[in-house]
């Protein structure tokens, strides 16, 4: 019998590849597309409806997450608390989402129950009357939030720094007023589901213990549905604006709210995954530089973070923290030391190895599961890709250089490149 020494750490061993779980592909008998994820042990399912209904479709500000939110307010044959209490009743959950690109109806549902929780499921993708008491409630509710967190200098400064990235001509850097949810109309938002959730402009996206009677329910339930006509658009424009620093003065502000960020490539470029490296060591995990400088040794800030985010037509970087007011001018010149550093310095391969250990651990936490598995996939699909995306992230990570993260750092962050938005004091 060995004897296990508990003062010798475990060998330690990196991500190589992963083993993902590739979807079966199946189609309703209307020829709406199924990609099935089978996998775990419990017999519990997510069922993801997206369609191209994100924020790029709309134009008029606010319609996209209106519609979304509203299509769960009433059907037919269903009012909300039906649907709430008809879901609820069998421990199913129903959630929506929206993002740019897309707006997704997820369903969570056990096994054993889905043919009896489908059936609001389904009202809610395909029956929606837009009642308009839960219109006007929504709309107030909605102004009263925005007023709400028109006072919060990090509220304002997303929203401003967003329309200097990108435009007031994108539906990403459109900059709403209170007079958009003042004006918002309950027919434009009736007609924002006509155009964009017909059936055909979907995929679905099943994930956990499948078998075929699972798929034979969803096609009784959504196969014989007419697919309609979607109106969904092409590529939205990332054009190039101007480098700007914007400063809004909040003249009883405790805090500073600082943006920092510019355009850069989606994940369709080569260049992303060294991208998602350098934004790590900057400010993407707790033990950033950003982290180490602004919080732990000037105590500027409780957090401070970076991020790349892409969408199917662009991306972007940004930082965000809220600092003292007191000290906003000393925060940005560190901010701008730590990049500077980036583009003149090499990382130490120690720190390097640090940083690639916990990029691999992160991408092997993301992959447990299913349901995991299937937003792994999700977030690939629609751009064309496939898993090959993150086993190509894997080899990146594994044989990145202190020199490539440097030239990143001289192509992508010169300084001046950057757009500042500051609300509060300086």
């Amino acid at each position: 019998m060995t004897v296990l020494d508990r003062k010798i750490a475990p060998e330690f061993k990196q991500v190589n590849n992963i083993e993902f779980i590739h979807p079966d592909n199946y189609r309703l008998d209307n020829g709406i597309t199924i990609n099935s994820l089978s996998g775990g042990s419990q017999d519990i399912l997510k069922i993801d409806f997206v369609f191209k209904a994100g924020q790029s479709q709309q134009t008029k500000p606010l319609i996209a997450t209106a519609t979304n939110f509203l299509m769960k307010e009433g059907t037919t044959k269903y009012n909300s608390k039906e649907i709430a209490d008809g879901v609820d009743q069998y421990g199913a959950f129903l959630q929506s989402d929206v993002s740019f690109d897309s707006a997704t109806f997820t369903l969570y549902s056990l096994s054993k129950h889905l043919d009896k929780v489908i059936p609001y499921f389904k009202s809610v993708i395909c029956n929606p009357t837009f009642p308009e008491a839960e219109f006007k409630t929504y709309q107030l509710n909605a102004i009263e939030k925005f007023k709400i967190n028109l006072e919060k200098v990090s509220f304002v400064g997303r929203k401003e720094f967003m329309c200097a990235v990108f435009g007031d001509e994108n539906p990403l850097g459109k900059n709403t007023s209170l007079s958009d949810y003042q004006n918002l109309k309950n027919e434009d938002i009736v007609q924002f589901y006509t155009d964009f959730y017909a059936l055909e402009n979907c995929e679905i996206i099943i994930s956990g213990k499948i078998d075929q009677s699972i798929i034979g329910i969803i096609n009784t339930h959504f196969g014989k549905e007419k697919t309609g006509n979607s109106k969904a658009n092409g590529i939205v424009d990332f054009k190039t604006t101007q480098q700007q620093k914007l400063f809004i003065k909040k003249e009883n502000a405790l805090q500073s709210a600082i943006r920092i960020g510019r355009k850069l490539p989606n994940k369709l470029h080569p260049d992303y995954f060294g991208l998602q490296i350098f934004n790590t060591v900057l400010g993407g995990y707790f033990g950033s530089r950003l982290m180490k400088n602004i919080r732990e040794d000037k105590g500027y800030t409780y957090g401070i973070g970076s991020g790349v985010a892409s969408f199917l037509d662009g991306g972007y970087f940004y930082i965000s923290t809220e600092v003292g007011s007191d000290v906003t001018k000393d925060a940005l010149k560190e901010i701008y030391k730590e990049i500077a550093i980036l583009r003149t310095e090499e990382i130490s391969p120690e720190e390097l190895e640090l940083v690639k250990n916990y990029l691999l651990g992160k991408l092997l936490k993301s992959c447990d599961g299913p349901f995991n598995m299937a937003s792994l996939f999700d977030n690939v699909h629609f751009y064309g890709l496939d898993y090959d995306f993150y086993n190509n992230y894997i080899k990146t990570i594994k044989e990145i250089t202190p020199k490539t993260l440097l030239a990143l750092g001289v192509k992508y962050f010169n300084l001046s490149d950057l757009t500042e938005v500051v609300v509060g004091k300086l």
